[in-house]
């Protein structure tokens, strides 16, 4: 008896519409969240806007921090389902859709619908993977990549081993394979190769490990992943030293980062969050049965694709839970190992099993509802009020702090003046967004990086304008005098919008711009 409902074992298209109907189903609910969702959502808006959909940039600045697949994919979203959070979304979403159906399929394949159903259904609910895939950064998408890469090369394994043809599964792997490195870097081919590679080596298949390497498998990777690095390098010539040196091996290897924690953090993100599914792992402590005749090898490779993941990213300081998120379709599998056996009836542990799928669905939406109602730090209001108002030469003002999502809700179309101390030191000892900004305009041609403005320089780049818009925290009032003298439009917390008009009164003498009538030569 198939647990599968609909005949969705033989339908994945159906399984893939109703896995993303499942992630869709409250992604509408909540602003971007801040840092990661507006810069990301951000720079992809403003490669919609601006037409330039080669090099990504943060307020008009060159940003190396990623590469570009989920910029490409959020800004082809925004541009055919509007500018909206769920269309924000697009990426997650599909990297979620993408590493459920592919394990779907080859589970299915090789190990029978029931098994490819729970395994569906445990990972579709689990809420890291669900909130995941809702969450507009990078780590959903690539974990996609990485999960199809992964179960198409088992797959490919799987057909050589029986004598059938193996090239189809094969070179979508390395498509996938280059997607990934599109994603977010080299994870997107290393981690795959780790976990192919140590089941390869501790199941002694030799004769595979030798089969895999493929010329056509490599050139088309090379001519899918290598274009948009060439690119970069030839614009800017310290891009790839940047981008591979600073923001993979100096990561992953160096501190000075944000979110430093300790080794064991990902095992126990992974055993709590997976509650009370990981509860049925106690099942697996025997050694028969990860070496079960038909099912150990989906076991074994999946256990160790759970540990190459977990160790892998436990290494460096830094850890966001995100970052685990590859780790959670080989876990969802075991689980549904552990919890339906592959023969014999439902019983009273299957319902067991069945009601803590329903609690982790629970938790998932109820984490998304918090999610929708605390409150972020997203600029949404003020941004919106913005947009309501602004005349399009009125410039903008980011003082002191610069929120992500500004240009995304206020539909800005120029970049923002972000006044602060720039030439501060400190601003190289914090992974934020400073730095963030400091770092691409040194990628930046001089007119671009002048958007970067030093505080003492913003009061007189107010002279020019006849109007202009200011950003801040609502301490700034009482550190500029000139905000004293401004409208204050909107409030959302603890930021302020203000609008500077400078033929109100006192504003012009709060200014001391040069040449206007009030101006005093003595504060010069």
């Amino acid at each position: 008896m198939s647990l599968a409902p609909w005949g969705l074992e033989r339908r994945p298209w159906l399984t893939a519409l109703l896995v993303l109907a499942w992630l869709v189903a409250t992604a509408w609910l909540r602003s971007l969240m801040l840092p990661d969702e507006g810069r990301y959502v951000g720079v992809a808006w403003e490669m919609l806007h601006s037409g330039d959909w080669l090099t990504p940039t943060l307020n008009g600045l060159p940003f190396f921090h990623k590469p570009p697949l989920f910029y490409w994919v959020t800004a082809a979203s925004l541009s055919v389902f509007g500018m909206n959070d769920v269309a924000a979304r697009a990426a997650p979403l599909l990297g979620g859709t993408l590493a459920a159906v592919a394990l779907f399929v080859v589970v299915r394949r090789w190990f029978g619908a029931r098994s490819a159903w729970a395994a569906l259904c445990v990972l579709a609910t689990q809420p890291l993977f669900f909130v995941g895939g809702q969450f507009a950064n990078l780590d959903m998408l690539v974990a996609g990549c990485i999960t199809a890469t992964v179960l198409l090369l088992a797959d490919a394994v799987w057909r050589e081993e029986r004598g059938l043809p193996h090239a189809g599964p094969l070179t979508a792997a390395y498509v996938a394979a280059a997607l990934g490195v599109l994603a977010k870097g080299l994870i997107g081919v290393l981690l795959p190769a780790l976990v192919i590679g140590a089941w390869l080596v501790a199941t002694r298949r030799w004769r595979s490990l030798r089969a895999l390497p493929s010329w056509r498998g490599v050139l088309l990777w090379g001519a899918i992943a290598l274009p948009w690095f060439a690119a970069m390098q030839a614009r800017h010539a310290d891009f790839l030293h940047y981008f591979f040196v600073v923001q993979h091996f100096q990561r992953f290897a160096a501190g000075g980062f944000n979110n430093v924690q300790p080794f064991w953090f990902y095992p126990a993100v992974l055993l709590l969050l997976g509650l009370p599914g990981t509860a049925w792992l106690w099942r697996a402590r025997r050694a028969a049965w990860w070496r079960d005749a038909e099912r150990g090898d989906l076991r074994q490779l999946m256990g160790l694709w759970l540990a190459v993941v977990v160790v892998f990213f436990s290494l460096p300081q830094s850890k966001l839970v995100g970052y685990v998120l590859p780790a959670m379709p080989p876990l969802a599998l075991l689980i549904a190992e552990a919890a339906w056996p592959a023969t014999g009836t439902a019983g009273r542990a299957q319902r067991w099993a069945w009601v803590g799928v329903g609690v982790s669905a629970v938790i998932g939406l109820a984490t998304v509802m918090v999610l929708a109602f605390m409150p972020h730090g997203s600029a949404r209001p003020l941004a919106e009020a913005l947009r309501a108002r602004i005349a399009p030469d009125e410039p903008v003002f980011a003082l002191g702090e610069y929120p992500y999502d500004l240009a995304f809700y206020a539909r800005l179309k120029t970049p923002v003046w972000v006044v602060g101390d720039w030439s501060d030191p400190a601003f190289a000892a914090r992974d934020n967004w400073r730095k963030e900004l400091s770092d691409a305009a040194g990628f930046a041609d001089p007119g671009a990086a002048a958007k970067l403005l030093p505080r003492a320089r913003w009061l007189p780049q107010l002279c020019g304008a006849a109007g202009a818009w200011v950003l801040g925290p609502a301490t700034e009032a009482a550190q500029e005098p000139v905000l004293a003298q401004a409208e204050t439009v909107a409030s959302a917390g603890r930021m302020r919008l203000w609008h500077i008009d400078r033929s109100a009164p006192g504003v012009v003498s709060a200014l001391h711009c040069p040449g206007m009538p009030n101006d005093d030569p003595a504060d010069k």
